[in-house]
């Protein structure tokens, strides 16, 4: 409890001193956020932001008092949203043909909200609004502040318009071209969830908008705070109130907008039960970044030990794991067990604490769960604990949250293999926890095979500078954003590569002009034939 009070009192006072930079626009104030001064969310639907009839109080997540009162849109509430929607041409709001002037101000726009967003003032402000709704440490907060921002100063000025460039092919005759447009959807929808509250939402929301669309926004609601002040600060730099709608809510609420609304397009970022009932429900207009079981394979060749070690302990437990890209399971070669890599994690590991959130609260699974799933290992013959696998103490995280000490469980290949073992050993438990295998140069088939078996496939990395280890990998894996080389990762910000699962139609993509154009745009081709007509047209039937 001491612990945690010095922390908020250290966070939240360099906070306080900090928000009267950003008070033009702000409506939120991390340093006065308490259960005796709530803040109060807002939707934003037809340029208004409006409140619901009810209200969700959001539970401090480190002291469990209600610090956030967010709208609990209900059904009947759904109408104005609807209209919304269906008000929005398929045609988008722009688009190569209609208004193309719209790509030059979303990239002036976009310049206006990055510069703002290099102010130190503004920076932190977000940085501590994110730390007061999800918990990390300030190095991981403030890092997806900065990511944010590069990412809208990739998109300023005319990289906007770039994005919907085309292509054009010569007809048969003269007058005739075929044209190849990138094309909006119009009326969509984004979903995102609690672990990057201001990147994830951010990114794909200005990716919407920028080719034409018009999206429905639903941000995870322990974390609505994040996304409304990002709106706001748009606003500020020049957006339209009208450009986009915020709904805030329950699961249910939104779900039935969408019925009646009919986006053309969903982006849905979350747990994979959702994923598939949204694909069922919208008959598969819809992309996903899901599920993410992660996996990182050490290579033989044993190099940069210190930073390896360093790099695992990130992977694996930075933001206490909640990262969809986070190392969920580490194949290590016998070579770096010889080596004693599993001292050095268990080491990183002890130096993880709650005072400076470096482990903390984890917002979707209970401690009682993570728990259990550690005994049910531990059970697998063979297996035994690595390290952690406690419960947290001297803290007032609420019951309905997670609290545990970044935990290793290992358990052998051949026991992970099994098929009554590898559901269990494979099952993606969001929080501080992972499991830990070792492999020998003849068990190489048996990690690909591990590999082969898992559903998701999101992220991945091959630690080797060995190049045909790392091409014999590479050529028989899939994930969708795999590191390779001695400092290879599973967790990466998007700032400068794609990342997003593979193997799966509907996989999403963010961070790139790739992704941009997969997720939010649609092919269209325009045949142009202006003549000149030929004469003699009898004798052209066939």
């Amino acid at each position: 409890m001491l612990a945690c009070s010095a922390m908020r009192r250290e966070a939240l006072g360099h906070a306080a001193g900090l928000c009267r930079g950003v008070a033009s626009w702000s409506k939120f104030n991390p340093a006065a956020m308490s259960g005796s001064n709530p803040a109060q969310a807002s939707n934003l639907v037809y340029g208004e932001w409006v409140q619901a009839e009810k209200t969700m109080a959001i539970p401090d997540p480190l002291n469990g008092e209600p610090f956030i009162q967010v709208p609990d849109t209900q059904l009947y509430e759904v109408e104005p949203f609807v209209a919304s929607m269906k008000a929005t041409p398929k045609s988008g709001m722009h688009n190569p043909f209609k208004q193309p002037e719209r790509y030059l101000m979303w990239g002036d726009i976009t310049a206006r909200v990055a510069a703002e967003m290099r102010r130190p003032e503004v920076e932190d402000h977000f940085a501590r609004l994110i730390q007061r709704t999800s918990p990390k440490s300030y190095a991981q907060a403030s890092g997806e502040v900065r990511v944010t921002r590069k990412f809208l100063e990739n998109f300023s000025g005319d990289q906007v318009r770039f994005l919907a460039r085309g292509f054009s092919v010569p007809g048969d005759h003269p007058g005739q071209q075929s044209h190849g447009y990138r094309w909006p959807y119009g009326p969509v929808t984004l979903i995102t969830p609690f672990n990057f509250p201001l990147e994830i939402p951010v990114l794909q929301m200005m990716g919407a908008l920028y080719m034409g669309n018009k999206p429905l926004v639903h941000s995870d609601h322990k974390v609505c705070l994040v996304l409304e002040e990002f709106v706001r600060l748009l606003h500020h730099c020049g957006m339209s109130l009208t450009e986009l709608d915020i709904c805030n809510g329950r699961g249910a609420t939104v779900n039935e907008i969408m019925a009646q609304g009919h986006p053309r397009n969903t982006l849905f970022t979350g747990s994979k039960g959702v994923a598939e009932k949204l694909a069922r429900d919208f008959h598969g207009r819809i992309f996903l970044e899901d599920a993410g079981f992660d996996w990182k394979i050490l290579g033989p060749d044993v190099h940069e030990f210190d930073y390896v070690a360093w790099q695992c302990d990130q992977d694996a437990y930075a933001c206490s794991g909640q990262k969809c890209s986070a190392q969920s399971i580490l194949f290590m070669h016998d070579n770096w067990v010889e080596a004693g890599l599993e001292k050095a994690l268990a080491q990183r590991a002890a130096t993880r604490k709650l005072e400076d959130l470096t482990v903390g609260p984890v917002l979707s699974v209970k401690t009682e769960t993570m728990l259990a799933h550690k005994e049910r290992l531990l059970q697998i013959p063979g297996a035994r604990l690595l390290f952690g696998g406690e419960a947290l103490t001297g803290h007032s995280i609420p019951e309905r949250y997670g609290a545990i000490q970044p935990t290793a469980v290992f358990v052998p290949l051949s026991e992970l293999l099994k098929e009554a073992n590898f559901e269990v050993a494979t099952k993606e438990i969001f929080g501080p926890f992972q499991v830990v295998t070792q492999y020998s140069d003849r068990d190489v088939p048996h990690v690909l095979e591990a590999c082969e078996r898992m559903e998701a496939h999101l992220t991945a990395a091959v630690v080797s500078n060995d190049a045909r280890f790392v091409q014999h990998i590479l050529g028989s894996t899939v994930n969708g954003t795999t590191y390779a080389g001695i400092r290879a990762r599973t967790t990466g910000a998007p700032q400068n590569h794609w990342f997003g699962p593979a193997g799966d139609p509907r996989a999403a993509g963010i961070g790139t002009p790739e992704a941009i154009r997969l997720v939010w745009s649609t092919h269209r081709e325009v045949i142009q034939d202006f003549g000149p007509v030929p004469h003699g047209l009898h004798l052209l039937q066939s």
